[in-house]
Order: structure tokens, then C-alpha cells, then sequence
């Protein structure tokens, strides 16, 4: 495919920044929405199909959860990566990956930092989350002993090091915001699953916007046709489970839609009813405010 080869030699090895010294760098790409189909087709070649049939048929295969056809593409990433993110990203085990090793070259000097008006509050609601920011007096504070922390941290390291440590313990006391690299390839299935999450509004600010860059920079001119079809029924998509749709049934047989949240309790499944606090209802209400079902 012309149109993909072509994207691929202007994006390769093009470096998208992230964050304050990150960065992702597509080193490679194998495959292209040509690749996908016509693995679905198991045939060899073109093929005498049209540009909208492939479209149909891709649409078809992310609706009805075909995955195997996806797996038939790859790309290869170089990303520079804060530590503490890169817990989270590593977690995705159907990759390939080789990282920079601090037990045989020093370690990156540099670090993630934080604007004065970037620091976030914990979430109440939600455990793992944040929400609302400090006030720029508030957060220069933060950011002035963030850097001290860091300048200390890495002299101390620098110093163990001048000193003969060997550097895989010298190693030990650096921060989680000191900055990884690595390479990192992954089939277009497992690739959809990482951005599917990461992507994902609720996901920790800073490995989404690593994650947006993959997607919307990468994959997207790779691969339009399949990120496309991603986009409309995995990143933007709601499922709806058996509880929910049945609270909806019951919303919309007593007329009340868009409903208000007394109308929502009174028809939602009697198992959350009698709760005071359920994730899965709060959840389910989201979901229908979000659809218009339910006033905020």
C-alpha cells in the first residue's frame, strides 16, 4: 500500500515529546489495513476488492471481536519513559521488549518534573485517581522541593558511582520519576488492548498522553482504517451489561427518559437498591448520563 508505505518512512524515527523530557519514536512497522484483511480473507495478494469493502470487513472484524487478523501488523517503538509510568505500561505483557539497563550503563540523567500548576489532588471517589489541581503558589512550593529532591537523589547516585559502587546498587535510591528507555513492539490486536486502557479517560494523565501520541500519531496514519474502526467501537464505545440494560427497559416503559436519579433508583436492579455505596451502580448511572438517559 503506497499510502502506508509513505507514511511509514515519514514517521520513522520521528520523535514525539512527552511530558518534560520524554519522548515516543516509531523505529519500525510491519503491515499495513492491506495485511489485515487479507489475512481475514486468508488469501495472498490485492485481491480484487475495493477500498470500502476492506473498510466494511475491518469494521466488521473490531465489532465482533475477530482479533487474530490484527495481529498479523506490528510496530516497533523506541519510548523514553518516567519509571513510575513505565510500571504501568510493562504491565502489558504481549509485547517484546528490551529496556536500558542501569546495572550495565548509568543511569539517564534526567527526570520527570512537575509544573507549579500540574500537581493534582487525590481522588476521593476513586482511590487510584485524581482530581482538581493546587494553586500555582500552592504548587511552586511542590515543584522547588521536587527539584531538590532530585538534584539530591542523583548526586548521591553519581557520587556511589565516582566511589566504585557497582551500579546496579548504586542504583537503588533514584526516584521513580528518573527516565527509562526502551524498545517496546507489539501486534495491532495487543497495541488496541494497551490504548483501549490507557487512552481511556479515567487512566493516570500522564501515560495517556503517552498512549494519545501512539494512537493518534502513529497508528492512526498506519494503520487509518483499523483505528478508525477502534476508535468508533472500543475507545469510544459504552458497553452495556444485562443490569443495565435492563434499567434502561425499565426507565423507558414508565416514560421516563431522560430520567432523573430518583427514576434511575427506582428502576435500577433491587441488588444495588438497597446499597448504601455500589461502584457498579455509580457506575451504570455514569453511563446512562452520559448517553442522555439520565439528567445530571
Amino acid at each position: 500500500m503506497a499510502n502506508n508505505d509513505e507514511a511509514l518512512e515519514n514517521l520513522r524515527w520521528k520523535k514525539f515529546p512527552v511530558l518534560n523530557d520524554g519522548f515516543v519514536c516509531l523505529v519500525d512497522a510491519m503491515g499495513s489495513d492491506d495485511a489485515i484483511v487479507q489475512a481475514a480473507r486468508v488469501s495472498y495478494g490485492a485481491g480484487t476488492k475495493s477500498v470500502s469493502d476492506d473498510r466494511t470487513l475491518i469494521r466488521y472484524l473490531m465489532r465482533h471481536r475477530h482479533t487474530t487478523p490484527f495481529e498479523m501488523a506490528e510496530i516497533k517503538l523506541l519510548v523514553r519513559v518516567p519509571m513510575d509510568a513505565w510500571r504501568q505500561w510493562i504491565r502489558h505483557r504481549s509485547a517484546s521488549v528490551n529496556e536500558y539497563s542501569t546495572r550495565y550503563s548509568v543511569a539517564i540523567d534526567s527526570a520527570q518534573t512537575t509544573e507549579s500548576d500540574a500537581w493534582r489532588f487525590q481522588a476521593t471517589s476513586n482511590r487510584q485517581g485524581s482530581a482538581g489541581f493546587f494553586t500555582s503558589e500552592e504548587g511552586a512550593k511542590l515543584t522547588e522541593s521536587e527539584r531538590a529532591f532530585q538534584a539530591s537523589a542523583r548526586a548521591l547516585y553519581e557520587e556511589r558511582v565516582r566511589l566504585g559502587v557497582a551500579r546496579e546498587q548504586a542504583r537503588k535510591d533514584l526516584p521513580l520519576s528518573t527516565y527509562t528507555q526502551a524498545y517496546w513492539k507489539c501486534d495491532l490486536h495487543n497495541l488496541f488492548h494497551f490504548l483501549a486502557l490507557r487512552m481511556e479517560e479515567h487512566a493516570q494523565l500522564e501515560i495517556r498522553q503517552y498512549a494519545t501520541i501512539i494512537g493518534e500519531e502513529i497508528v492512526r496514519p498506519l494503520f487509518p482504517l483499523s483505528y478508525q474502526a477502534f476508535v468508533d467501537y472500543r475507545l469510544g464505545a459504552t458497553t452495556l451489561s444485562k443490569l443495565e440494560q435492563e434499567t434502561i427497559r425499565r426507565l423507558a416503559a414508565k416514560g421516563k427518559v431522560p430520567a432523573s436519579r430518583d427514576d434511575f433508583m427506582e428502576c435500577c436492579d433491587p441488588a444495588w437498591q438497597s446499597l448504601e455505596r455500589c461502584r457498579e451502580r455509580d457506575e451504570a448511572l455514569e453511563k446512562l448520563v452520559k448517553m442522555g438517559l439520565v439528567q445530571e
